[in-house]
């Protein structure tokens, strides 16, 4: 057993450590009437605590909470695993008939795509099979419950963006349809992808003189409506501007839809046919598997999620810490099941064990989904240095670093942090909510020592870049902090 952070930061006060916040720090809070005690900070070096501001009180961490998911899945899943989809049966084949129910089962695949889906059908063809005379089973029970978007409360104003789709076990293009949006000849033309079978996209939006670049201002939500023969109409609507063209991607439609839909539309264009109805339910005990598609490994997965603060791909993960365990032969396996618990208290279980196996005390910490995108999560800076400084200990450390957007050069830091010794050298996941602003990760001083950084601000303050003016002051005083003093003769 480690010895508790909380421990190490205390000890360390008799060293170097300062409650004070940096000169520059303090300046920006001040001009921006942010208080201070609004703020918590920490920086280590090593076990030292160069800067302990608040750093034992639970904060909103926003989008900082995916390097907790990311270092538990990386110590406890490995950087091995992969997520699987499986199309299964339990129906013999006659002919080209495949005599009864075809499964697609859902293993948390973060890659799951359209694409994958057509390789996947396709090797059906390939086998010979072109009729299946029954149903499609869609099975998204590896999570509990199946549908964890359904009864979910809306986050924000913008239940369509890609930003708040919440995973299942069986999402195939996070249930995304990407728009192609232009305003030619007086009116707004639309594209959608993917091609589902029985979904048209049309639009009542008006054209309005305004800069393409604020197209945005005028979106509203659309509206789905479905005809009494089950086709479905997804009907733009609000202003968008003229001599403008833009690419959007919403989740509107309801996924046992989308999927239905895709599988028929993609079957069609490959010669085949489905003659049953579409149902949800477990896959059956004895099936065969026909064909298969396993995702990237795991150290891919969180890279895309940390550089681009991916909130369904972190909740992805996160469920699945609490549903799968890594296979050295095809990258996953279920759990066992416990009657009654749902997957994200398992994965809440499973977090809170690692943190404690680690030495960090996990009193305080709030998890809803992992990923940061919630009001309710709540972590310390030292509980978030504990992390971090096990992350430099981990044989996975080179994958944790890695994941981490880099300043002043890719992910969320490519635009912050160029005019400083941060830049190229701070990897650091950033955090950001309307009332939230927060970055974790590590720093190289002036000597080149890596130091840990955490600093987290929630107030409705820190607007317009305020607030992240003040965390970008604190990296820079730590990039470049550590010179020795001149030695005057």
């Amino acid at each position: 057993m480690l010895r508790p952070l909380a421990l190490a930061v205390l000890l360390a006060f008799t060293q170097a450590a300062s409650a004070q916040l940096p000169a520059p720090v303090s300046q920006l809070l001040f001009d921006a009437n942010i208080p201070e005690d609004a703020m918590s900070a920490l920086v280590l070096r090593g076990d030292t605590a160069l800067l302990s501001h608040q750093a034992e009180r639970p904060l909103n961490p926003a989008s900082t909470m995916k390097v907790l998911t990311t270092m538990v899945a990386l110590d406890q899943l490995g950087p091995a695993f992969r997520g699987r989809t499986e199309l299964r049966t339990g129906a013999m084949v006659s002919g080209d008939v495949l005599r009864g129910d075809l499964v697609l089962r859902g293993g948390a695949d973060a890659d799951f795509s359209g694409e994958a889906l057509e390789r996947m059908l396709q090797s059906l063809r390939n086998q010979g099979i072109r009729k299946i005379d029954g149903r499609l089973v869609l099975d998204r029970h590896l999570f509990n419950p199946a549908r964890p978007d359904i009864g979910a409360p809306q986050f924000d104003e913008s239940p369509e963006a890609y930003t708040n789709v919440i995973p299942d076990a069986l999402m195939v293009n996070k249930n995304i349809l990407e728009l192609d949006l232009r305003s030619t000849g007086g009116k707004v033309t639309v594209a959608a992808w993917p091609e589902l079978d029985g979904v048209t996209i049309s639009s009542a939006m008006t054209l309005v003189d305004a800069d393409c670049g604020s197209w945005a201002n005028g979106w509203k939500q659309p509206d789905v409506q479905r005809d009494r023969l089950g086709k479905i109409t997804v009907l733009l609507k609000g202003s968008f501007p003229k001599f403008c063209a833009k690419s959007y991607r919403i989740n509107v439609l309801d996924r046992q839809d989308y999927l239905d839909r895709l599988f028929r539309a993609t079957w069609k264009r490959l010669g085949g046919v489905l003659a049953g109805d579409t149902i949800e339910a477990a896959t059956p005990a004895a099936t065969r598997l026909l064909a298969e598609h396993v995702s990237r490994t795991l150290p891919d997965i969180v890279r895309d999620y940390n550089k681009s603060s991916d909130n369904t791909l972190a909740r992805t993960v996160f469920l699945t810490l609490g549903s799968l365990e890594a296979d050295p032969v095809v990258g996953s396996r279920a759990l066992a099941t416990i009657p009654g618990e749902t997957t994200v208290a398992r994965a809440e279980r499973t977090v809170r064990d690692w943190m404690r196996a680690h030495g960090i005390d996990d009193t305080g910490l709030v998890l809803e989904n992992g990923s940061g995108l919630s009001r309710i999560e709540r972590i310390s800076a030292v509980q978030m240095g504990g992390v971090l400084q096990a992350g430099l200990r981990s044989n996975w450390s080179p994958e944790l670093m890695s994941s981490l957007p880099i300043a002043a050069l890719d992910g969320t830091l490519r635009k912050r942090l160029g005019d400083s010794p941060a830049a190229q050298r701070a990897r650091l996941k950033t955090g950001t909510l309307r009332n939230v602003v927060a970055v974790a990760g590590y720093v190289r001083d002036a000597t080149g020592q890596q130091c840990v950084v955490v600093a987290m601000i929630n107030s409705e303050l820190i607007g317009n870049g305020k607030g992240r003016a003040v965390l970008d002051a604190l990296v820079d005083w730590v990039a470049r902090s550590g010179v020795a003093p001149v030695q005057l003769p």
